[in-house]
């Protein structure tokens, strides 16, 4: 955190989780108000479709999830409704990896990666001594990466515990960021809108209703 952009007024878009993870992903949430499974979002505009379509690369990888390319509602704390890319019939079946599979060798890892930790290292169904011991061990090794090769870190969670102001945690950290507390509003689709820029990639959905982030950079 101290080597990190903190969003001290970051918001969730709405609760329950999978409808936050469908904005972040997709810039709507596609009518979704609830964490039913399945849901299919057939042709539907998405960011792992936009990097594809432009010639670059998108792998996420999932805590739990049993194989590559399942397409199941649950598997040991692995739960679909975490897992916007498996919704959408055109990002192919070999993007939706487990973690097993996230690269040791960060120079191999695709342009942009989601990394999705289970029901109990997300601190959903366990404590937040768990949840951080886990980024501690998963995430501090590729964040010490990023830092010198031009690659970033960014966290964000789904929603709060329910209350209706839904803050969140959200902080970028790696190469170029200028650690410390901005008070800037910032909720998924700013997070999209952000990465999109990045890649030069347009808009999608309510994510062209927000600007990117362009304040955190030394």
């Amino acid at each position: 955190m101290k080597r990190a952009a903190l969003f001290t007024n970051a918001h969730g878009v709405t609760h329950p989780s999978q409808p936050n993870y469908l904005a972040l992903f997709s810039g709507s949430t596609h009518g979704v108000t609830d964490d039913h499974c399945p849901v299919r979002l057939n042709g539907a505009p998405n960011l792992a479709r936009q990097l594809l379509d432009a010639g670059l690369t998108f792998t996420g990888y999932s805590e739990d999830l049993p194989r590559a390319g399942f397409s199941g509602c649950s598997h040991a704390g692995y739960a679909a409704k975490h897992n916007p890319w498996a919704d959408f019939d055109n990002v192919p079946a070999s993007a939706n990896q487990p973690y097993t599979a996230f690269p040791t060798d960060f120079h191999t890892l695709p342009t942009v990666s989601f990394v999705i930790p289970n029901l109990c290292h997300d601190m959903h169904d366990c404590g937040v001594a768990t949840g951080d011991a886990w980024a501690r061990s998963h995430l501090d090794t590729y964040l010490r990466w990023a830092e010198q090769h031009n690659s970033l870190l960014i966290v964000t969670f789904d929603e709060n515990d329910g209350s209706p102001h839904n803050q969140i945690v959200t902080f970028i950290a790696g190469a170029g960021v200028q650690p410390g507390s901005y008070t800037e509003p910032v909720d998924h689709y700013r997070v999209l809108r952000t990465l999109q820029s990045l890649y030069g990639l347009a808009p999608l959905g309510d994510s062209a209703r927000t600007s990117p982030v362009t304040d955190v950079w030394r």
